[in-house]
């Protein structure tokens, strides 16, 4: 998956600097299911308005919403555990998970040792 997220997040940075603007925020993966077989997700970056598409790079929005959030540090091959312990907290404190999840990453294996890695993973709840 890493290629995956650096060839998208390659285009996403060529296609602003095309249009003349900045990331208004740091890179995002949404995950709308946790299925490996059928992996439904979403590769952005925030900017400060909405702006014209091309191809696969479209605009989105975040929705507002209740969050459970994390700060990660560390490989992100190692998070299963932060995620079993925050569906715990969601459920134990009755809120109910929507199965939508961010992760918004602070910087990237090209720049930090995976020991170093910073996510913020954040669980979009009702």
């Amino acid at each position: 998956m890493p290629a995956l997220f650096g060839k998208a997040y390659e285009a996403i940075f060529q296609h602003l600097l095309e249009i003349g603007e900045k990331p208004a925020g740091i890179p995002f993966g949404a995950y709308y299911n946790m299925d490996m077989d059928n992996l439904d997700i979403e590769i952005g970056v925030p900017v400060s308005k909405q702006f014209s598409g091309k191809g696969d790079i479209q605009a989105s929005e975040i929705p507002a919403s209740h969050q459970v959030s994390y700060l990660y540090k560390g490989p992100y091959k190692d998070s299963a555990s932060v995620y079993e312990a925050m569906q715990k907290w969601t459920m134990e404190n009755a809120y109910s998970p929507t199965g939508v999840v961010y992760e918004f990453y602070y910087n990237s294996p090209l720049e930090v040792p995976e020991s170093e890695l910073l996510t913020k993973i954040v669980f979009l709840v009702e």
